[in-house]
């Protein structure tokens, strides 16, 4: 169900796949800790031993062992940071799919409550900080008791300071994490806003430049850019501030280890090479608490994005793969219907119901917003219902896969949106191997099969962004003829001819009557008269009811006895 949370996270899902991988990061890392202890004992050696015996030979067998195992330790981190880098790359191959599915589908059940990119933000999110340097240092800190083990045996005061010293970070990487909270959340809230703003400004370009009142919403850009440059100032300071504490830290703590050290040297209770190692191993246990600390902003953003894609993903209702059901080639029965905006609990349409058999062609009229949209979305499987179902051959649409429902539903929205790709790509709706004939035909059957033609490349024109290369009445067209492609069963328009010329509206009553011809059914969404020429029934819905519903000439001749507010242009046309 729609509302239902899924148990399992889907990024934690997703994640576990990698676990061997995960696995052979631990022990490489456990490896290159181990290795990094070679500049410790390589120092104890020639501090302790070599100066002492003066041997030339000794000092060169035991430099070339340590540049071996140096650069052993160098490749091993080179290749734990590429393998990073790719599991990166894999947890973001296998979560995008997830994302782009729920953004296909976030409005219909979010509505505009739903930000539909932002799913596609998190996994970048989520991307990025798995390839820096964090997770790397949180790979490395389960290693820091050997190195505070390291400088115990060497003397255990240094021991004890480099412990005090560990939990200092310790501490600060916990207050780092309760007072940047509340401001990376304040911080990630005004960015979407920000987003929300640029991407209207995208979305209605020619309105503001038309109008000329692109200015105030710049206006409106740049206070909100305001709240996001400050709000990122304060997450910015907080992080930077507790990354200096560290690092400023670490700096005197391994100047104090080197000056105890000292003190302890004259005392004749530790030797020179002593003190040299145990500040190379202090200094590598804390490194990675540092790292973590600095790299706190990213892994704050990946967290915070994991949790959101999970409560996405876990809020959509589950894709099932259900059994192949036979094409439907008899009815449409609609079953007490009742849809709300999608995120709200503002019921649209209520109690609606009917029944339509092949062949025939509904015309629905009524006022605006009356919901006559809101059941084109109902019929489609769009819009999700509250109550009710959407029944082809007396299977709920459900019982459908929505690839499988999609070759049985032309539909033609109100919003006509072509996709950037060829023309041929938009009507076979992105087959990966289109069927020319059946795109010819779809395009002759929604008349724009010569129009097509008359383009610079044709059928291989391409539309641009939104299908903006073409005319609004071009993409009308272009978009029907999609509609029509593969011959569904089921065609639903809303207000079709919106753009349309009077070749346009000629070109549609055509394919709506070649639809019944074939044993199809046509439900179509009228607010000009011309369209109900083509009608063998009309419904009339009025404040989210269904009013009336019939044969065309009784439930005109009753809008005429009985007036309901429906369009002007429909009013005449009955009259007529």
């Amino acid at each position: 169900m729609a509302g239902e949370k899924r148990k399992k996270s889907e990024v934690r899902v997703a994640a576990g796949v990698l676990r061997p991988i995960v696995t052979t990061l631990i022990v490489v890392s456990g490896v290159v800790n181990v290795l990094a202890l070679t500049g410790s004992f390589y120092m104890l050696q020639v501090y302790d031993r070599i100066l002492t015996s003066h041997s030339v030979p000794t000092l060169v067998a035991l430099s070339l062992l340590a540049a071996i195992l140096f650069l052993f330790q160098g490749g091993l981190e080179v290749l734990r940071g590429q393998v990073m880098v790719r599991l990166a790359s894999r947890l973001d191959r296998r979560l995008t799919p997830l994302a782009h599915s729920a953004v296909m589908r976030l409005r219909s059940y979010a509505g505009a409550q739903g930000n539909a990119t932002q799913p596609i933000r998190d996994v970048d999110s989520i991307r990025a900080y798995l390839s820096g340097q964090g997770p790397i240092a949180i790979l490395d800190m389960p290693w820091m008791p050997l190195y505070v083990a390291f400088v115990f045996v060497l003397h255990p005061v240094l021991g004890w300071i480099t412990l005090f010293g560990a939990l200092f970070l310790i501490v600060v990487t916990l207050l780092t994490e309760k007072l940047t909270q509340a401001p990376g959340e304040a911080a990630m809230a005004v960015s979407r806003k920000r987003w929300a703003i640029a991407e209207a400004s995208d979305r209605n370009s020619e309105v503001l430049q038309a109008m000329g009142f692109g200015h105030r919403f710049s206006r409106r850009l740049e206070a909100v850019n305001s709240e996001h440059i400050t709000a990122n100032e304060r997450l910015s300071d907080l992080v930077g501030g507790f990354s200096t504490v560290s690092r400023v830290f670490r700096l005197m703590l391994q100047s104090a280890l080197l000056g105890i050290g000292a003190y302890l040297t004259i005392k004749g209770e530790m030797t020179a090479g002593a003190i040299i190692a145990c500040s190379i191993a202090a200094s590598r246990a804390l490194a990675p608490i540092e790292v973590a600390i600095g790299n706190w902003r990213g892994f704050a953003a990946a967290r915070k994005a994991s949790e959101r894609l999970d409560a996405v993903l876990g809020h959509l209702p589950e894709k099932t793969a259900p059994l192949a059901l036979p094409a439907p080639i008899k009815s449409l029965k609609v079953e007490n219907v009742s849809v709300a905006v999608p995120g709200t609990q503002t019921v649209l349409l209520a109690g609606i119901g009917f029944d339509l058999t092949a062949g025939t062609v509904l015309a629905v009229i009524g006022p605006s917003a009356a919901g006559k949209s809101t059941l084109a979305r109902a019929l489609t499987g769009v819009w999700p219902l509250n109550r009710g179902a959407v029944r082809l051959d007396g299977a709920a649409l459900s019982s459908w896969s929505p690839e499988e429902l999609g070759r049985h539903i032309g539909y033609l929205p109100q919003d006509v949106q072509l996709l950037d790709g060829t023309i041929t790509e938009n009507i076979a709706r992105f087959e990966e191997e289109p069927d020319s004939h059946r795109v010819v035909a779809a395009s002759a059957a929604a008349g724009v099969h010569e129009m097509v033609l008359r383009l610079p490349n044709g059928y291989e024109t391409r539309v641009g962004e939104a299908g903006s290369v073409l005319s609004a009445g071009q993409r009308q067209r272009v978009a029907l003829a999609r509609a029509l492609y593969g011959e569904p069963f089921l065609l639903v328009l809303d207000e079709p001819n919106s753009n349309l010329d009077a070749d346009g509206e000629r070109a549609l009553i055509n394919a709506i009557a070649h639809v019944k011809a074939r044993g199809g059914i046509v439900v179509v969404i009228a607010h000009r008269p011309s369209v109900l020429t083509a009608a063998d029934k009309v419904a009339v819905i009025g404040g989210g009811q269904l009013t009336a519903i019939g044969p065309k000439d009784e439930v005109l001749g009753k809008v005429l006895r009985q007036p309901v507010a429906i369009p002007a242009a429909l009013a005449v046309a009955t009259e007529a």
